[in-house]
């Protein structure tokens, strides 16, 4: 298992091919994936929101099964380090509180306007974009990357998924170097 800790953003956990597809890089070992019951709770809130046609219960399952499959991956007594940080939007200090205490480098997130680097530097973190978070992925252990990708196409099973169709669901998620770094090696995907 790596040395190297992430913590994501709801915003990251929130789109189901991003998650799946950072869940599966974590499960190489290449990094160490954290969170929070906050942050599960802020992501499952907003689908929940954005798509009611979805049930708690089957969030509640997924939640429950991304726990399982990491281990040690929830951040827990951090809030008393709230209160002494300072960022932007003060609703996300819980995410640089459990950074700092879940010892990670990075935090990935689409809302870098969120996380200064002024604020984030001081702690020796930094925030990424996901795309940018696994662009450095690939960069550390591309096999790693494309097994991830090949294992979470070969998931897509109801309905099946053409390898452009996955694409095509990373490309909704602005994750433009994603696509184009496997997209050579499309055959074994």
């Amino acid at each position: 298992m790596s040395n190297f800790v992430a913590v994501f953003d709801a915003c990251v956990l929130y789109r189901e091919s991003l998650r799946n597809l950072l869940l599966r890089i974590a499960l190489s070992g290449l990094y160490r994936a954290r969170r929070t019951a906050r942050i599960h709770e802020e992501w499952i809130r907003t689908l929940l929101h954005q798509r009611p046609d979805l049930s708690r219960d089957d969030l509640e399952r997924t939640r429950r099964l991304m726990d399982e499959a990491i281990p040690d991956c929830l951040v827990t007594g951090y809030e008393h380090l709230e209160n002494g940080l300072h960022l932007p939007d003060s609703d996300d200090r819980h995410i640089l509180a459990a950074a700092i205490l879940g010892h990670a480098g990075t935090i990935a997130t689409y809302n870098l306007k969120d996380f200064p680097a002024c604020a984030l530097a001081p702690h020796g973190i930094t925030a990424q974009h996901p795309d940018t978070f696994i662009e450095h992925a690939f960069g550390i252990d591309r096999s790693a990357v494309i097994m991830a990708v090949r294992s979470h196409h070969a998931s897509l099973r109801n309905p099946p998924r053409t390898t452009e169709e996955l694409f095509d669901s990373y490309l909704r998620h602005e994750l433009a170097t994603t696509v184009a770094l496997p997209r050579p090696h499309a055959a074994l995907l």
